[in-house]
């Protein structure tokens, strides 16, 4: 079983929905929980991601309207993520700013959105990841937002980090192809 992390999704004021090669991974047998950074911008998405998973944790983005906390932390097996929106962390993606919300929460791993854009760093020994956009939404940094989205396989004491990215095709421009790429991560 899997966990989903997911978010700055802004559909539908940016986009109009979640890519459907996207959703044809997203299968609700597979997935234990949902870990979503915030920026749903509907409840359709909110019912969406319930339909994975009965077990979602949901933290505010700074185009939610819906009632989510700032932050939250989720223990799922051993391990504890802490999930933050990320427009909280001055200067965005910092990793010292992230070092010290992740002291704050005390968790193993700190999982922000906010920027848009796939990312994970292991900074004096903590972890930080951050899912990307799940529709390639625009951002007030970048036009070009590659879509992408996490699966992570949560053991006793390894974590495998599995990124999904749909990247331009170079012959085609108007179609994707689909990047995975394994990572692994132990306490």
């Amino acid at each position: 079983m899997f966990v989903l992390v997911i978010g700055d999704m802004h559909i539908p004021h940016r986009v109009a929905s979640i890519p459907d090669k996207f959703k044809g991974l997203l299968k609700p047998e597979k997935i234990e929980s949902v870990i979503c950074t915030g920026n749903l911008c509907s409840k359709e998405q909110f019912d969406y991601l319930k339909s994975l998973s009965s077990d979602v944790h949901i933290v505010k983005g700074d185009f939610d309207e819906g009632n989510y906390p700032d932050t939250k932390v989720a223990r799922i097996h051993n391990w504890k993520f802490g999930i933050c929106h990320g427009h909280q962390i001055v200067p965005w993606g910092d990793k010292e700013a992230m070092a010290m919300m992740q002291r704050q929460l005390d968790v193993d791993v700190l999982i922000t959105g906010h920027t848009h854009k796939f990312a994970v760093d292991v900074h004096e020994g903590s972890l930080f990841v951050n899912p990307g956009s799940a529709t390639g939404a625009y951002s007030g940094m970048q036009s070009d937002v590659v879509p992408s989205f996490l699966l992570l396989d949560v053991q006793e004491g390894k974590l495998t980090i599995y990124v999904y990215e749909l990247i331009p095709s170079e012959s085609d421009p108007e179609q994707f192809e689909l990047k995975v790429q394994e990572l692994k991560h132990s306490k």
